[in-house]
């Protein structure tokens, strides 16, 4: 099993481009099973979880080529009377946003329960009522999704929670629907706004992009087009946690800047500053970084909320940040139940953490960080990419294994990162 052995206490420099998103790249090459026309992504991450969703792409008949080391064409000219394979489809977490370009183009499919992180239930409910509202059938089994269509219509839909992945499967059936379809209490981050770009480009009515509203008029075909995925905004959060524990300067470039305002907001609640210069952020070194409190002196907190909110997914880098932050502040994940339960390897390395319940912690810091040689394992994508960050500003060696999860969302983490300084090195 491979694992990345990480020496901290280095200081890392220089300049760095964030992968493509993750969290837009695969909702996007679903969209090649609307048309029978080419489609080209570029700046497609070259992650664990891509490589999966094509493999399942071209199960499906879909023609894959690469076109460079981030950039496919792809064309699904007919598609085949089979499912998405099973276990494929098992191991990654956005298997069912096959689901609204399948029911548009042929009218069925059988889905599996899907795979991804473990970080507490992660329901479907919000797809399967969006779908049901624009004319689908589903009969739902203890281990698969069994839906149909006579024809997909549009309709009023009010998502009962702000989910991307909901919102995002809406979009992917209604764009096709006969009729007009509206979208209310509709997740609006910057993976949803590309999705809606690239299918706008392709010719889908689409209005409202970047709101909580979308007004969606059904076209009879999309044509293909050329898209380029947007920066991984997940990516650019975890390199500014990473450059402000371990002191160093670092130059985040093409990151579109506005998007992180609500991360800087968060993040200076840790004493953690930044500069925009363009399109760029730059993180300078040697940060004295210190809790700000709330008025009267109270106890801040950091939590994770829809866009624009903080989102989430940087809950874990923000701990690992608090742990480095000289005061005390509550980090609250109103999500997912089990995506602090990293914690206790934060805890192993000498942080100082009470996990108060499933959703909520106290961080008191800043607290030396001692590296764990015994070895730790990734539990997911964000809480591994946070352990590697606490490992590199931490003192001594450490190991951390199963890395296939930071992987799948991070594209050669360890080689991007050494040649800023760091020193890590993938082992088997």
């Amino acid at each position: 099993m491979e694992r990345f052995v990480i020496e901290g206490g280095h200081r890392l420099s220089g300049a760095i481009s964030p992968s493509g998103n993750k969290n837009a790249a695969l909702p996007l090459l679903a969209v090649v099973l609307l048309t029978d026309e080419c489609l080209v992504l570029r700046n497609v991450p070259d992650i664990g979880d891509v490589r999966i969703k094509l493999s399942l792409l071209e199960q499906l008949g879909v023609n894959v080529e690469r076109l460079g080391p981030n950039a496919f064409s792809l064309r699904a000219t007919a598609i085949p009377a089979t499912d998405p394979d099973v276990a494929l489809a098992r191991r990654i977490r956005t298997s069912p946003l096959l689901a609204g370009p399948l029911l548009a183009r042929r009218g069925y499919v059988t889905l599996p329960r899907p795979g991804g992180d473990s970080i507490g239930r992660r329901r479907l409910d919000t797809h399967f009522l969006a779908l049901c509202a624009l004319g689908a059938t589903i009969e739902v089994t203890p281990t698969s999704y069994i839906l149909s269509t006579d024809g997909l219509h549009g309709a009023d839909i009010f998502l009962d929670e702000m989910s991307v992945t909901g919102t995002e499967q809406a979009v992917l059936a209604a764009v096709l629907a006969t009729g007009h379809t509206t979208i209310g209490n509709a997740a609006s981050e910057p993976h949803v706004q590309d999705l809606c770009r690239c299918l706008h480009q392709m010719g889908a009515r689409i209005s409202g992009i970047g709101t909580n509203l979308l007004e969606i008029d059904g076209v009879s075909r999309l044509s293909g087009t050329d898209f380029t995925v947007g920066p991984d905004f997940m990516e650019v959060g975890s390199l500014i946690g990473l450059a402000a524990v371990t002191g160093s300067a670092l130059r985040l470039v093409g990151v579109r800047p506005r998007d992180h305002r609500m991360s800087r907001i968060a993040f200076g609640r840790l004493g953690v500053t930044w500069c925009d210069d363009g399109d760029d952020i730059v993180v300078p070194g040697d940060q004295d970084l210190v809790v700000n409190h709330d008025i009267h002196g109270a106890i801040p907190k950091i939590d994770s909320a829809p866009w624009p909110g903080f989102n989430p997914d940087l809950i874990s880098t923000a701990m690992v940040v608090a742990t480095q932050a000289r005061g005390t502040v509550l980090i609250h994940e109103k999500m997912f139940e089990s995506r602090l339960f990293f914690a206790d390897r934060l805890i192993g390395m000498g942080a100082r953490i009470v996990l108060c319940d499933p959703h909520r912690a106290v961080v008191v810091g800043p607290a030396q960080l001692y590296g764990e040689p015994d070895g730790m394992p990734s539990p997911d994508i964000r809480a591994g990419m946070a352990l590697l960050t606490a490992a590199l500003c931490a003192k001594g060696k450490s190991v951390i294994y199963n890395i296939g999860q930071i992987d799948r969302g991070y594209e050669r983490i360890d080689e991007r990162l050494s040649a800023l300084g760091a020193r890590i090195e993938r082992a088997h």
